[in-house]
């Protein structure tokens, strides 16, 4: 479902990464970067499916959620990731350059569970056409 959300960011003409926040089995949030849409830079897929979880259960921790999203986060979704104490994050593709590892690699909360390289491939070849059209 994350990937569904990835490319429907590719369609809006968005950096395709896609989110979807799961609990009990059931998706409570989802979204797709909409930074060019909303003219924000705050609009990541991450910080829109936790906004949409956070409403969905009317509140804003989501520990016993698990995140799932197609590229690593960066350091401000990572932050709200902390705050929202998230119980897992799984993500596909790494992001050498602007990922949470390489510059806040202890911004989640510390029960946060973390599970990377999931359709490790997939994630990330969306990313290398949407850049590559780009260029």
């Amino acid at each position: 479902m994350a990937l569904e959300e990835a490319r429907a960011a590719m369609a809006q003409e968005e950096i395709p990464v896609g989110a979807v926040v799961v609990a009990n089995g059931q998706v409570i949030g989802r979204g797709h970067n909409l930074t060019e849409t909303l003219h924000d830079v705050t609009a990541h897929a991450e910080m829109q499916a936790i906004t949409a979880a956070a409403e969905s259960l009317g509140g804003k921790y989501l520990t016993g959620c698990a995140l799932y999203v197609t590229v690593e986060p960066c350091v401000m979704c990572a932050g709200a990731i902390g705050w929202s104490q998230l119980g897992r994050l799984i993500y596909g593709a790494s992001d050498e350059k602007r990922g949470f590892r390489r510059f806040a690699p202890e911004a989640l909360h510390p029960k946060t569970e973390v599970v990377n390289g999931v359709l490790e491939e997939e994630c990330a070849q969306l990313m290398k056409d949407f850049f590559k059209k780009k260029r």
